[in-house]
Order: structure tokens, then C-alpha cells, then sequence
């Protein structure tokens, strides 16, 4: 409550000299569905939920004009559970991004603090017919947990676009004592952009090893420990048609890490499945303007490379109608078929899911 509280009051000051100045928004999203999800050995659930098309979050963004085509820029978004009004991560207020940094249209913009990766906003905004919304949505089989969505303590650049193409760099400290590489995780984008073709490439790499003081301090103790990097790629693609867009992507994961299971609680029960170390994931996927709305759909196919072969594809539809310009209805559905013992479930945009297909009704209104 008193982080709650202290939301309230940061949202009521900055509300108070955005009126001031013109430089500084408040902005947000409210979604809240109902979802059904079955096929889990738990047996069928069916809930409200909070962020199934987009996590619901209140944030503050803002510039200032530093003259010579510099500005100086900050972005900070706290999530918020609407279901049952609390904050979204315990033991945080601003979760999901807080930064600060310099824009040039020139030179580019640097920024530091906590920050979606390169790798994930390829996922979000060129691979996914549902950008990870609804289900059926790509974080379900491509890996997006943990530190590869986003990450703290991160040195972004980011490229102007000259001819359409543009990069992204983005480093993240591993700020642990002893080592200057533990922990530590990099990734990079490149990216074209022009008329109805989008393309982009993202790559992420994180360090795995632990030093004896970081070891020593967490719960319960772990020794130090060198291990393997864990490495995502993936190149996706989306091109507009008019009539419909197409969407098509391939990932490649590697070491340990690299793909942790969206729900680690053995959903399906019997023996524990096994993070894959070694996989593929391939996506085909449409959007199409009909009946007033847009109708989704995706496939995904899971390779998994490791001797368990534990492999699983999904399909998954989904229909958005604007009821105005900030509200939309929207409804989902997603199965998936998991094989060999895998343990992938149908989640949404801000849950990980229960079993093996889901149902979404809901409404979303960004302000």
C-alpha cells in the first residue's frame, strides 16, 4: 500500500507540471478480459485478468529542448494490475521502463536505466500479427522471459534511419562484485523500414556466470560458477498488402538460459519439463481489416534441438474492434499441442497461462 501510495502521489505532481509544461505527458492503459484456460492438471480456470491485450501501466514521459537539435528525454511506466488494482511486481514502482538520455535527429538517441532489449522489441513490433497480445500471441514459444524482454542497469543507442535502415546497441551491467562481465548481457537490432516492407534482425547475449560474492548473497547460496552464454537471434518480417499484412519470423536460442519455460510450475504434471538449451522457432501470421476490426491469426512451430525433443506448435486467432479511437473490444483463442513431455502453455500478454488453449474477451482504453 505504501508503494501504492506513493504512485498516487508521484502521478499527482507530475499531473500538476505537465499542466504547466507542455513538455511532459501522462499516459496509460487500462485492459482488464475474461479468460478461460483448461488443459492443465490443475483442471479448467476461468478468471479476470489484468493486461491480456496490453499490460496495463500509468507513465510519465517528457523532453526538453537543449538547443542545437538536442533534447534531453525521460520515460517513466509503473504496471498496474486492474483486476485487483495492485502493482504488478512486488518490491517496485517503475517495472516496466524508466530511463533518462539524449535524442538527436541527427545523431540518435542514447538512454540509460531499465529498457525493453533489441531482441524483444523485434518480437513486439515486426514479428507478432497480435504484437504479444491476446492469446495465441508469440511469447508463448518464442523465448521472451526473465532478462530477455527487458533489462535494468542498460546503456541503450539508438540509430537515426538513413534510407530506411536504422540499429540498435544496448548493453546491460551485470553490476556484480568481482567481475565486470558476470551478468552482464548485450544485444543488438538492425532494422529497414520503407513503404509497405519492415524487416529486422535482433540479437541478445547474456553472461551465465556468478561470482562467489553474488553466489554468497543469494538465496539459498550458490557457488561461483563460469557457464555458458545464453544466445538469441531472430530476423522477422512483415509486409502490408493492403488487403491483408503478412508476418513471418525465425529464432534460433542457444546455452543455458537462453529459453526458460513461461510457466516453471510443471503445469501438466508427471515429470518436470526441461528448458530447451538448443532450439528453433519458425511463425507464419496474417492481420486483416474486416467486419469494422482486424482479425489475427498465427502459427508457430518449437524446435526443440536437445535429445528430449520436446517440441510443440500453436495456433492461435484473434479479432481487435475499435469502439473509439483509444477503446477497443477484442476476443482470442489459442491452442497448443505440446509433444515429447513439453510443458508450453497458451498465456496473454501479461500471464504466462495454465494449459494447453485459452479464451479472451475483454476491452482495452489507452489515455
Amino acid at each position: 500500500m505504501k508503494k501504492l501510495s506513493l504512485a498516487c502521489t508521484l502521478a499527482l505532481a507530475f499531473a500538476g507540471f505537465a499542466s504547466a509544461q507542455t513538455s511532459v505527458t501522462v499516459y496509460g492503459i487500462a485492459d482488464a478480459g475474461l479468460v478461460r484456460e483448461s488443459g492443465g492438471v490443475a483442471g479448467a480456470v476461468t478468471k479476470i485478468s489484468s493486461g491480456v491485450g496490453s499490460a496495463s501501466r500509468l507513465g510519465f514521459r517528457g523532453s526538453e529542448d537543449l538547443g542545437n537539435g538536442l533534447v534531453a528525454i525521460f520515460v517513466l511506466e509503473l504496471g498496474a494490475k486492474i483486476d485487483t488494482g495492485e502493482i504488478d511486481a512486488a518490491g517496485t514502482i517503475f517495472n516496466r521502463q524508466a530511463y533518462v538520455g539524449l535524442k538527436s535527429a541527427a545523431l540518435g538517441a542514447l538512454t540509460l536505466g531499465r529498457q525493453d532489449t533489441p531482441y524483444y522489441l523485434t518480437l513486439s513490433n515486426v514479428a507478432d500479427p497480435f504484437g504479444t497480445a491476446y492469446a495465441g500471441n508469440i511469447k508463448n514459444l518464442f523465448p521472451t522471459a526473465g532478462s530477455n524482454s527487458r533489462t535494468s542497469n542498460t546503456v541503450v543507442y539508438a540509430s537515426p534511419a538513413v534510407h530506411g535502415v536504422s540499429a540498435e546497441l544496448a548493453y546491460a551491467f551485470g553490476e556484480q562484485a568481482g567481475s565486470s562481465i558476470a551478468g552482464r548481457q548485450a544485444g543488438v537490432a538492425l532494422a529497414y523500414a520503407g513503404g509497405p516492407l519492415n524487416v529486422r534482425l535482433g540479437y541478445n547475449n547474456r553472461n551465465n556466470d556468478i561470482t562467489a560474492a553474488t553466489g554468497a548473497a543469494m538465496t539459498p547460496p550458490v557457488a561461483a560458477a563460469s557457464r555458458d552464454s545464453a544466445r538469441n537471434a531472430v530476423i522477422a518480417a512483415n509486409y502490408d498488402l493492403g488487403v491483408a499484412k503478412v508476418y513471418g519470423a525465425f529464432g534460433r536460442d542457444k546455452g543455458p538460459n537462453s529459453a526458460p519455460l513461461p510457466n516453471a510450475n510443471n503445469p501438466y504434471g508427471g515429470v518436470k519439463p526441461t528448458a530447451t538449451t538448443d532450439g528453433a522457432q519458425y511463425l507464419a501470421g496474417a492481420s486483416v481489416p474486416a467486419l469494422g476490426g482486424t482479425i489475427m491469426a498465427s502459427y508457430i512451430s518449437k524446435d526443440d534441438r536437445t535429445a528430449l525433443n520436446q517440441d510443440a506448435t500453436q495456433l492461435g486467432v484473434a479479432y481487435s474492434y475499435p469502439v473509439s479511437k483509444r477503446t477497443n473490444l477484442y476476443t482470442a483463442y489459442a491452442k497448443i499441442r505440446n509433444k515429447n513431455g513439453a510443458g508450453y502453455t497458451v498465456g496473454n500478454n501479461a500471464e504466462a497461462g495454465t494449459g494447453d488453449a485459452a479464451f479472451n474477451l475483454g476491452v482495452r482504453h489507452s489515455f
